[in-house]
């Protein structure tokens, strides 16, 4: 499966141009679904020129290589794509709706093929006296 990650807010936490603190494992997990699962990973982000050099080498300096970055293979030209949409099969990024689940929910989901059902829920997330406003869905 390829799938595409973004870097800020999901590999670290944002603090854009810089790069910012690792989120916990998660480039642990991303090396495991390459190596253990033969997942493809690219990078997917909005980084571009020295900034985007920077995520990839600190990614690296960490083990952690990338099948592509910016683009859907390693010998793709920009000027051969359209737009910057990257074609994968999953895309994980901390803008999602429900936000960005925890790194162990995440390679779970993956690891078991279950990656097309909804992220887990607090089990008191939808009871009675949950306020309305809080939920983006509310059915009574």
């Amino acid at each position: 499966m390829t799938i595409a990650v973004d870097f800020d807010g999901t590999i670290v936490t944002h603090a854009y141009p810089a790069i910012g603190k690792p989120i916990p494992f998660a480039i642990d997990t991303l090396k495991k679904l390459q190596q253990e699962d033969h997942h493809q990973i690219i990078l997917w982000s909005v980084r571009e020129g020295e900034l985007l050099d920077a995520a990839v080498e600190y990614c690296a300096s960490r083990g952690l290589e990338f099948y592509a970055v910016n683009s859907n293979y390693p010998e793709e030209k920009p000027e051969d794509r359209a737009n910057r949409k990257i074609t994968a099969d999953l895309y994980i990024d901390d803008r999602n709706l429900g936000g960005l689940p925890d790194w162990g929910v995440i390679y779970q989901m993956i690891h078991s093929g279950k990656h097309d059902k909804p992220v887990p829920q607090d089990n008191n997330a939808y009871d009675e006296e949950t306020p309305k406003k809080k939920l983006f869905f509310w059915q009574k």
